[in-house]
């Protein structure tokens, strides 16, 4: 059963501070879930991770393809949520040339298990991963919850079409349920 309402857990995330210097000027940077929901409308995809092929091929590439036409209805941030730790969502991100959705690493499962969605995916060697899914956020609030189908753990593989950027922005726009 999907929460009523986003799960209270902190992200360790990184941040750039220039001040540093050097090659690397990212120091940690944890945020709450209230940091990033509390009084506003966000967009979360989550998905089973980094480097993966549907994942990296349509399902990040498609939100960030429609990010404007999310902000354009009322949404303040698009987030890809991923059971990945920050140093390899900075670098895909990097490598795929992301540079509206919010890249927010879930490297412990926190967040995922508390919303229910942590599965196994060890048939693949990926250990435990979050499910393929979106949902809106209306502060703090699910408001729509989109998965993929067959939830469960050690999918063959799990497509893009239920929690797909066009599905959310149809939603978004009154076209579906």
């Amino acid at each position: 059963m999907i929460p009523d309402t986003v799960p209270a857990v902190t992200f360790h995330t990184r941040r750039r501070n220039p001040a540093l210097g050097g090659d690397n000027p990212y120091e940690w940077h944890d945020v709450s879930s209230a940091e990033f929901f509390t009084g506003r409308r966000v967009v979360v995809f989550a998905l089973p991770g980094a480097f993966t092929p549907a994942c990296s091929e349509s399902h990040l590439p498609g939100f960030e393809r429609l990010h404007d036409d999310f902000r354009a209805e009322g949404v303040d941030e698009v987030i890809c949520l991923s059971v990945n730790d920050a140093f390899v969502m900075f670098q895909w991100g990097k490598g795929l040339g992301i540079e509206k959705v919010t890249l927010l690493p879930d490297g412990n499962g926190d967040f995922s298990r508390l919303m229910g969605m942590l599965v196994r995916r060890t048939q693949q060697g990926m250990g435990m991963r979050s499910w393929r899914y979106s949902m809106l956020v209306e502060d703090c609030r699910i408001t729509a919850f989109f998965p993929e189908p067959g939830f469960g753990d050690d999918p063959a593989g799990v497509p893009v079409k239920e929690s797909a950027a066009e599905v959310m922005l149809a939603h978004l726009r009154g076209q579906t349920g």
